[in-house]
């Protein structure tokens, strides 16, 4: 599974990353976690609020910091 963070390093985007990075270390998960701040390739998302987390290319939560519940629910734990 490959999970993307998209934001241009604000803190709502770093708590997000850290967030998914804790139930990904908690739960033993076999997840590539990756930090996208380049504006560029943002746009290819077509989003337009930030935070936002891709999981396998499709965009999961944009606009809000997901809650630990949230995230394991995209995760499917």
């Amino acid at each position: 599974m490959e999970i993307k963070v998209l934001g241009a390093g604000c803190a709502k985007c770093k708590t997000t990353y850290e967030m998914i990075e804790k139930v990904v270390k908690e739960n033993n998960l076999n997840v590539t976690l990756t930090k996208v701040e380049d504006i560029m390739e943002l746009l290819n998302y077509n989003i337009m609020s930030t935070p936002a987390v891709v999981v396998d290319g499709e965009v999961k939560i944009k606009g809000h910091v997901p809650t630990e519940n949230e995230i394991k629910k995209m995760l499917g734990i």
